[in-house]
């Protein structure tokens, strides 16, 4: 029987300090438009926390599925037991694989999960709390050698990707992790920039450049599907974006990969963001609501019926910067306040006999607007010192996929999907002491896909795997762009075109356990562009070798190739009588040969050391005779990418380096991530000049730790990162050819030599989680810069004043979070 009562304020003072702290550092930073926030804030305090609510029993359940990790078949009979529990808590899965565990009072849980024939798996810090259930799905190796003839040693590898025929620079993450990390925002992106051989592009993006790779080498999936650059104003051909599209509430577990990838990942240079969305509760229903840096955002999910498994997922968020603005509130992004909005859905549909059915989509939409003329000095400029622009960007797309079970030995996993982008940029230049406006430039950049993937995996034994697949892509592009030549006062179109393409890939992918401490893989990966017709077939293979239950040894290569941003190819080469012919169509694939040798050590339960060594090899790259010092390889990490014409297949890259990773994963209340990359990234244009590429960093070290303080059913948690990275590479400009043309003039031949002041940010985040009745609570302050240190980002002609201008990366600031799930 529940009882109505008031809720004790014991914890109250908790809340209090947060918000105080809040308000001071924004005084002591300066902020004092923040201050205004206060307000905002402590209303919602007062709303929360009024008296009155109902107070619902503190336990919660564990439930989930046990499968193959191959095949993906439940395993009925599999034991689960709560590690350290006395007396010993435990269950056995059904028929179905399906598990449930009842009655746990709130708090973490290790799962160790055993099944005759299979190595014991583990499912770790499984958090409970009053407003969500928690839905784990299990997956479990076969060994090779049974039981009774061998006695096999099972390790806990808690960062071992999901994929199983990823043997080199791949790891699993969790959506908690992208949530617990100082500095993420709950964006996958930003928090991957905290693993060895990632970098940020820029405080203001979430862009990430791997082992100096462009970040437009980089390939998303979800649930299998390739999908366009999920992130708001992301610009055309690029991958990142300011804001994320993706919702860490979900997403479940997912692989990154950062190099020499398995055969079924194709079109990609640098890396794979293998994502997978959750399956909505299928039992009882749940939702959530939170604001914060990504927006304000409310979500559902439940079963259709209780009768039956289908459930859904549903969640829509709103600009929390077009809010605050629209209250007169100043927000970080000052004058050009950013408006977004999206919206994310998952329905899924397990049958009898016609397999698993799953539908998702992701979509949004994004503008703002950069005016020059509006801007206090101390702004951003964004690279586009005077002008006035607008930006706008839009992003759809839907994905049906059936998961159907010939037998207990083979699957096909089949989907298809479409999606759309459209960019739209207008620019005018500032002319005059007046900064009267001229028209520069316009754009729209419209592309459509329509596609097919299909993989189906065979289990011949548990020595032998083999995965077969295909990826079709048919595109539909619209690119119109103009721009104006102040010498000829004409605006000359850049691209002008609407057509249809084809990408499409085929690939073989075979694993062969020698023992349960000894694999291989092979693979090949086809590739076919029908725009022009050019093809190329990739080798890949991997070994890992396990001398001792706590070590490995791995190997891994690849061929990897990738096509142009498909703008690139519609590039056009202005002529004297003022029109323009296409000269990039041809243009081939860029291949990447990667080689990667990594060793990982584990310390007990908890701790890891790992160490790769890679190196790359790019050719076939995109330059410019006209543009000696250009290359393709420079591109990605803007608002943009350069529309340069003429380009050939004729330009040559470096990539090598070495990473250290030591890892102490959660328990015990806290845990440390330290990162150590040393690496060159180096190209050639036409030249023949070997320049250090934009990307050259050349070291990147980031420190995280985090602490949680257990309050009774509650927890108070502190998180800290720091991360240091050389200065951003550039190209030096001549200071006094420039002040006579009033436009940047580069000395190419010492492109990319000079590097900004090294970079260096500390973050810092403390949050308190509330279980109270049915809905848990979270508040959230972070810091970011901490120290306020001042990081160049880039240096910009300023044509007004005819100098250079630096603009400056992210300064001191304070935001806060809150979250309700009930």
């Amino acid at each position: 029987m529940m009882k109505w009562h008031y809720h004790s304020s014991q914890n109250k003072p908790v809340y209090h300090i947060i918000l105080i702290s809040y308000c001071l550092v924004s005084i002591f930073a300066g902020k004092t438009e923040i201050i205004m926030n206060c307000l905002f804030l402590k209303l919602l305090f007062l709303f929360v926390f009024v008296p009155g609510l109902i107070v619902a029993q503190k336990t919660q359940i564990i439930r989930g599925s046990v499968t193959d990790e191959v095949m993906d078949i439940p395993l009925p009979g599999a034991t689960i037991v709560i590690q350290g529990s006395d007396p010993i808590i435990g269950t056995v899965t059904d028929e179905n694989g399906k598990f449930k565990l009842e009655n746990l009072a709130f708090g973490r849980y290790n799962l160790k999960v055993s099944y005759i024939g299979y190595q014991d798996s583990y499912a770790t810090n499984q958090e409970l709390f009053s407003g969500k259930e928690v839905v784990v799905s299990i997956k479990m190796k076969e060994n090779v050698v049974q039981l009774e003839e061998v006695t096999v040693t099972a390790k806990i590898d808690k960062s071992r990707p999901l994929n199983d025929i990823a043997f080199v620079s791949a790891r699993t993450f969790t959506p908690e992790e992208t949530e617990r990390y100082a500095g993420t925002f709950g964006d996958p992106s930003r928090m991957a920039q905290n693993y060895a051989g990632v970098m940020s592009a820029g405080d203001g993006r979430n862009d990430i450049i791997i082992r100096g790779n462009s970040p437009m080498g980089l390939l998303w999936r979800m649930d299998g599907i390739h999908i366009p650059n999920p992130n708001h104003f992301g610009a055309s051909g690029t991958t990142g974006g300011p804001v994320t599209m993706l919702n860490s509430n979900l997403l479940s577990n997912s692989d990154f990969l950062t190099g020499a990838f398995p055969a079924e990942y194709g079109n990609a240079l640098s890396g794979v963001f293998d994502l997978n969305m959750r399956s909505g509760n299928n039992e009882n229903y749940e939702f959530v609501g939170q604001i914060g840096f990504n927006g304000f955002e409310l979500g559902a999910e439940g079963p259709f019926s209780k009768k039956h498994n289908a459930s859904f997922l549903l969640n829509y968020r709103n600009s929390a910067f077009a809010v605050l603005d629209a209250i007169g509130l100043k927000s970080i992004s000052g004058s050009s306040v950013p408006y977004y909005q999206d919206v994310s859905f998952k329905v899924d549909l397990p049958t009898e006999k016609a397999g698993r059915w799953e539908l998702f989509g992701i979509g949004g939409t994004s503008n703002i607007k950069i005016w020059d003329s509006k801007k206090q000095d101390d702004e951003f400029s964004y690279g586009l010192t005077g002008t006035d622009t607008d930006f706008g960007s839009d992003m759809g797309v839907i994905g049906l996929s059936n998961l159907y079970f010939f037998s207990k030995k083979t699957k096909l996993k089949t989907g298809i999907y479409a999606s759309g982008t459209l960019v739209v940029t207008a620019v005018d230049s500032l002319v005059g002491e007046n900064q009267v406006k001229q028209q520069y430039y316009r754009s729209s950049n419209a592309q459509t896909n329509f596609g097919l993937t299909s993989k189906l995996t065979h289990k011949f034994n548990p020595k032998n795997t083999l995965v077969v697949g295909l990826i079709l892509d048919m595109y539909k592009v619209s690119f119109i762009d103009s721009t104006y030549r102040r010498e000829t006062d004409v605006y000359f179109k850049n691209t002008d075109t609407k057509g249809d393409m084809g990408l499409y890939q085929f690939y073989s992918q075979w694993r062969h356990n020698f023992s349960d401490n000894f694999a291989i893989n092979a693979g090949l990966h086809f590739q076919y562009f029908g725009l022009n017709g050019s093809n190329v077939t990739e080798p890949r293979a991997g070994l890992e070798w396990n001398p001792a239950p706590d070590k490995t040894i791995s190997f891994g290569y690849g061929l990897l190739s990738q096509t142009q941003p498909k703008l690139i190819y519609f590039a056009r080469t202005e002529l004297p009588d003022g029109t323009g012919v296409e000269t990039n169509r041809d243009l081939d694939f860029t291949r990447s040969n990667q080689f990667v040798v990594g060793y990982q050590q584990l310390f007990g339960l908890s701790w890891r050391f790992k160490s790769e060594i890679y190196y790359q090899a790019l050719d076939k790259v995109p330059i410019s005779k006209s543009v000696p010092d250009y290359s393709v390889l420079n591109e990605g990490a803007y608002f943009y990418i350069s529309l340069m014409d003429s380009l050939v297949n004729k330009g040559t890259g470096t990539n090598y380096g070495v990473e250290f990773t030591v890892e102490k994963f959660f328990s015990k209340n806290y845990y440390i991530l330290t990162t150590v990359s040393l690496f060159r990234s180096l190209y050639k244009g036409y030249n023949g000049i070997e320049h250090p590429s934009a990307f050259d960093n050349k070291v990147v070290i980031n420190a995280l730790a985090g602490y949680e303080i257990p309050i009774k059913t509650n927890k108070l948690s502190f998180d800290i990162k720091g991360v240091y990275t050389g200065g951003n590479p550039y190209t030096p400009i001549d200071i006094e050819a420039s002040k006579i043309k009033n436009e940047p003039v580069y000395i190419e031949d010492e492109a990319f030599s000079k590097h900004h002041p090294d970079y260096f940010r500390i973050d810092f985040k403390i949050s308190f989680r509330l279980n109270w009745g049915k809905t848990d609570q979270e508040w959230v302050l972070e810091i970011q810069n901490l120290t306020d240190h001042q990081n160049v980002f880039q240096q910009v002609w300023d044509p007004a004043n005819k100098e250079l201008k630096i603009d400056y990366q992210q300064g001191f600031y304070p935001m806060f979070k809150y979250r309700i799930l009930f």
